[in-house]
């Protein structure tokens, strides 16, 4: 018999901690979570899964489940047909993984959200597509009417399914990376990857190829980590061009998630946390390297958002804004001009309609999304700001877009890293203690028994840990040590690493996503390429090497050469999207500086403020004073009345150096760092 509701409209999906899947937890769809009970149940029923996978920030999800799962009618098909189950790709990555890659084996085509899969009982997927329309539209068929001949097909044409589903057994495992590579790495791909994105970059624009536009965050850091001024100059274009255009909030800050257009001015409105925590550290680079008051603003700005909109009283970061408001797509962020012309006094509206655009015909259905038209004259920028906390006072009265409140480990430490790395740029405690305050929830919450989770909500903790939370997690830890040291950081960055090593990493090199005793899927993804966000792999290896150089540890430096070892086949047939395993050549090919601060703490600490300023992205810094304790024997310097440095490029350190101007010949530093320009900073 069929699997139906308890009650009417009420299914499965009403215990869970996902905000996406409580969205779908009154439809009249039998929603099932993807779990040991719903696929029982399609086994032993003989029955074909209906997959669908999203997030709750995502439009087109909300216009699918508003024209199709809403339905009676629909809901009824759905229900005699199929074991229905809803996926939040947020918190069960690695389904959305492997059902992204079979979407792609299955279609030709990259997949997207929301993700629609036919699966048999076992799991393996028989059709793929994304969103599909209650009635016939734009070549697609009506939802239900597909849903009846994916049904007929599983019954009558079982054969035929398998056969396929055999095919596509084994084109996802020639997905997975195969035997890793022998002899010595040169820098061959590092040259690849730069060409391959300068063919690609729009000069005008800024960003690699045509609309839509995403930022491509670890492609940017690999960019901007270059000594060559021409390429840091496609990722300082791009950061420019996307700060000025509306993909930027120019009232409230922070990024949306892509533009729709080649311009970065009309965006697909959601905010990801995750975008932010990348970008935010990029933007603090750039502003070392340039000292340009824009990169500055937008970091103070992006900052400012971080806290004020996406942080929780416990410490913690949500996940997304939504795009909706109202049932509108950007309605929160769009203006008319008559209501802002009443919002302005005369001379902020005279700074304010060139400076945004406003002088010009409506950009977005009739009204206008904020972007940098006209460069402002210094001398006016008190008056736009003034024009900016007006417009955001009257923003805050609007039916706000809804939040995904859910916590991802993953996540909150990109938006940590971030932080960190800003706030040591920049020299801002408060930003320091609103990346420790994340860093503690999820030290104290997310951390249970000696294992990691990926997610929580109301004090509800799920889900194992993935190879991305640990990788991330350690990534973050290592700039928070540079921000300020605390022994405690160091001992949870080991034991990531070791973790890392016990329950993810494959004896032929790389790191699984999922651990050794997670659940059985179709697959077990491996992946070395970057997406938005940048591959576990990368970050894993990238972070491993860091702290084996510093630590003096020749198992995190042998786990990172492995997992180059794993990838450098791919590497060197397509570099360009490898950036973060790119990264960790760079400095497996050029062993990265790092410099050990000891002495009183007024002294260390302007030592360090210095170095920062000159050292470049690669150099780790760890400020020392004296009285720091529980330190392991390779940062356990003596103690001195004067600042003293210890200078190691890899594993191969200098003697103490007592002189500041002594250091710098150590580090190779040939330039003077530029002025420092902080508008907007305070």
């Amino acid at each position: 018999m069929p699997t139906v509701p308890a009650a009417l409209h009420s299914n499965r999906l009403a215990q869970s901690t996902s905000p996406y899947l409580l969205q779908h937890a009154g439809n009249p769809v039998a929603w099932q979570p993807w779990d040991a009970e719903a696929l029982a149940a399609a086994r032993r029923e003989n029955r074909p899964i209906l997959l669908s996978i999203g997030y709750s920030a995502c439009h087109w999800c909300h216009v699918m489940a508003h024209e199709s799962f809403e339905d009676e009618g629909v809901a009824t098909v759905m229900n005699r047909l199929f074991i229905n189950i809803k996926v939040d790709r947020e918190e069960r990555p690695d389904l959305d993984q492997i059902y992204q890659t079979a979407h792609q084996l299955l279609t030709g085509r990259p997949g997207g959200w929301p993700l629609t899969l036919c699966l048999t009982p076992d799991g393996m997927p028989f059709f793929a597509g994304t969103y599909f329309p209650k009635t016939p539209r734009h070549g697609l068929p009506a939802f239900a009417d597909l849903c009846e001949s994916l049904a007929a097909a599983f019954h009558a044409r079982r054969a035929e399914v398998e056969s396929q589903n055999n095919e596509l057994r084994r084109a996802l495992a020639a997905t997975l990376p195969g035997l890793p590579a022998r002899g010595e790495f040169d820098r061959q791909p590092l040259a690849q990857a730069v060409a391959a994105f300068a063919h690609s970059f729009d000069a005008q624009f800024g960003g690699f190829g045509g609309a839509p536009k995403f930022p491509h965050a670890p492609d940017l850091r690999f960019l901007l980590a270059s000594e060559d001024d021409s390429v840091r100059a496609m990722a300082l274009t791009t950061l420019t061009q996307m700060a000025e255009a509306g993909l930027y909030d120019q009232v409230g800050g922070g990024f949306c998630r892509y533009s729709v257009d080649q311009r970065w001015e009309i965006p697909h409105f959601e905010k990801m946390l995750y975008d932010n925590g990348l970008l935010l550290g990029l933007y603090a680079e750039a502003w070392r390297l340039t000292g340009d008051a824009l990169y500055a603003r937008v970091v103070a700005e992006t900052a400012s958002w971080l806290g004020n909109e996406m942080q929780a009283a416990s410490g913690g970061f949500y996940s997304a804004l939504d795009a909706d408001a109202e049932g509108e797509e950007g309605r929160y962020y769009v203006w008319r001009r008559d209501e802002l012309r009443a919002l302005l006094t005369d001379e902020e509206w005279r700074v304010a309609a060139p400076h945004w655009g406003l002088d010009q015909p409506p950009n977005f259905e009739g009204r206008w999304h904020l972007k940098l038209a006209r460069p402002l004259v210094e001398s006016e920028r008190p008056l736009l700001d003034a024009a900016r906390q007006t417009l955001y006072a009257a923003r805050q009265q609007r039916v706000r877009p809804g939040c995904d409140d859910k916590i991802l480990t993953s996540w909150n430490a990109l938006a940590i890293e971030g932080l960190a790395r800003a706030a040591r740029l920049f020299g801002r405690p408060d930003w320091l203690a609103r990346a420790r305050a994340a860093l503690a929830f999820l030290r104290d919450r997310h951390w249970r028994d000696g294992r990691l989770f990926a997610t929580s909500r109301d004090g509800r903790v799920q889900h194992p840990a993935y190879l991305d939370d640990h990788a991330f997690l350690l990534a973050a830890l290592l700039e928070m040590m540079q921000a300020e040291f605390q022994a405690q950081d160091l001992v949870f960055a080991t034991t990531l690493a070791d973790t890392l090593l016990a329950r993810f990493e494959d004896s032929a090199g790389g790191f699984f996503f999922t651990a050794h005793d997670h659940e059985a899927l179709i697959q077990r993804p491996k992946s070395g390429h970057d997406n938005a966000t940048p591959a576990g792999n990368g970050i894993a290896a990238l972070a491993l090497q860091r702290l084996g150089h510093i630590l003096g540890d020749p198992r995190y430096l042998a786990a990172a050469e492995r997992t180059l070892r794993l990838f450098w086949p791919q590497i060197n047939r397509s570099a360009a999207g490898f950036s973060s395993l790119l990264l960790t050549l760079e400095e497996a090919l050029t062993p990265p500086n790092s410099v050990i601060l000891r002495g009183p703490e007024g002294e260390v600490h302007r030592w360090q403020r210095e170095l920062i300023r000159v050292a470049d992205a690669h150099c780790t810094i760890l400020a020392l004073p004296n009285g720091t304790r529980d330190l392991p024997a390779a940062l356990n310097k003596p103690e001195s009345a004067a600042a003293n440095a210890w200078v190691c490029r890899g594993v191969t350190c200098h003697a103490a150096v007592t002189r500041f101007d002594d250091v710098l010949p150590l580090l190779e530093v040939t330039h003077s760092p530029p002025a420092r320009h902080e508008a907007g900073v305070g």
